[in-house]
């Protein structure tokens, strides 16, 4: 493996919050928060309620599903959340029309891989931004396109038994150096579930492009 996570998190763009306003990150994802600090960003951390992502639809396609979810991440954090801008996000695999979201364990990640290896393939990351102070969002989605080597049984075993791919959409970690995985379209942060280049246009264009919440905005 080679150590690839490194300069991933070197010279992120930074963009201004909204408003001034105190930055809450409905995530408890820990590969987002390394993201925002690296790039400088002061927040605090509210993860929305794992329930949240309940409800999946299955006609949705992965665009859809990610922007819903990371506005349903949102909107729950917003309700315990005063004057603030909370960002929610939510990231997944696709390859050939399957979604691949967090594998629930090592024969599912296993099953996950072999499907990815040898073939491109997508990760979709929705993003909102909800500013509680003046009840106004953002929401778009990242697109980045990999290709994964043809490798070995022996290769994915040793990634599987490192654990690494615990809590990842599509089994992997790109950040984690294993050096059969190729960013060939897109933001290679956007893989690590946060697009950073994205983020700092939207926080900048925050005012220009924020609509107003109200009930029926919902995804």
């Amino acid at each position: 493996m080679s150590d690839k996570g490194a300069p991933l998190f070197n010279d992120l763009p930074r963009g201004t919050v909204p408003e001034g306003l105190p930055l809450v990150l409905a995530s408890g994802s820990p590969r987002r928060a390394a993201l925002l600090t690296a790039a400088g960003y002061a927040f605090s951390i509210q993860p929305a309620d794992d329930e949240v992502e309940c409800g999946i639809c299955s006609r949705e396609t992965p665009p859809e599903m990610v922007a819903r979810l990371a506005y349903r991440k949102a909107a729950d954090v917003a309700q315990h959340t005063g004057s603030a801008v909370i960002l929610a996000a939510d990231t997944v695999a696709s390859c050939y029309g399957q979604i691949l979201g967090k594998p629930k364990n090592r024969q599912h990640a296993k099953e996950m891989l072999q499907l990815l290896r040898g073939r491109p393939h997508s990760v979709f990351t929705g993003v909102c931004l909800w500013c509680t102070a003046s009840s106004r969002c953002v929401v778009d989605v990242c697109h980045t396109q990999l290709t994964m080597q043809a490798v070995t049984d022996r290769e994915l075993e040793e990634y599987l038994d490192t654990l690494l791919w615990e809590g990842k959409a599509g089994a992997f970690g790109y950040q984690d150096g294993v050096d059969w995985l190729a960013v060939t379209e897109g933001s290679e942060t956007n893989v690590v579930g946060l697009p950073m280049e994205r983020l700092a246009e939207l926080f900048d264009s925050f005012d220009q492009h924020a609509q107003a919440i109200r009930p029926e905005n919902a995804l």
